[in-house]
């Protein structure tokens, strides 16, 4: 019975590990850096729904107003930081303020613009869930060391700046 069992999937970066040295190194990191991403997004999605019953955008919306002035966001505000369109914010607003955990108010100035903050309930229900949340990440990073860990979060943020400044490349005349 063992021998109809299909065989473990392999993601790109796996695949590509005994390729000849003809691929490029970029390649490999960039492969390697997004089946980490995914592996890791796919466990706390799963376990938002599990536990919350709730998605991760839902998550992160609540996570943006929370570090949020007092004022709140505007939906283009929240729509840039969680880098999806204004028509994904709009539609997540309008289910959490439904459910008590986001208030829309007239911003000062310009009564078209709309101002998003948490509730009470929803800065306590966003304080339940980051509380876990935080343990998860933790759990999935706890074989490696504090130093592993340093020396990572120092070459992801020199990575990081490498991008942008490609980026800025592109963009400049």
């Amino acid at each position: 019975m063992d021998d109809l069992a299909a065989p473990p999937a392999v993601d790109a970066e796996t695949a590509l590990a005994d390729v000849p040295a003809g691929h490029k190194d970029e390649l490999r990191l960039w492969l390697r850096l997004l089946a980490c991403t995914t592996l890791i997004e796919g466990c706390i999605r799963r376990r938002l729904r599990e536990q919350f019953d709730t998605t991760l955008p839902r998550f992160d919306m609540l996570a943006q107003l929370e570090r949020a002035p007092p004022e709140g966001l505007t939906l283009g505000e929240l729509s840039r930081r969680m880098m999806v369109s204004n028509g994904n914010i709009t539609g997540l607003a309008a289910r959490l303020e439904a459910e008590g955990l986001v208030e829309r108010r007239a911003m000062q100035g310009d009564r078209r613009a709309q101002m998003l903050r948490l509730t009470l309930r929803g800065r306590r229900e966003f304080r339940r869930q980051s509380a876990v949340h935080e343990a998860w990440v933790a759990e999935l990073f706890q074989d490696l060391s504090a130093a592993d860990r340093a020396a990572l979060f120092r070459l992801l943020g020199r990575a990081k700046a490498s991008v942008r400044a490609a980026l800025d490349r592109e963009e400049a005349p």
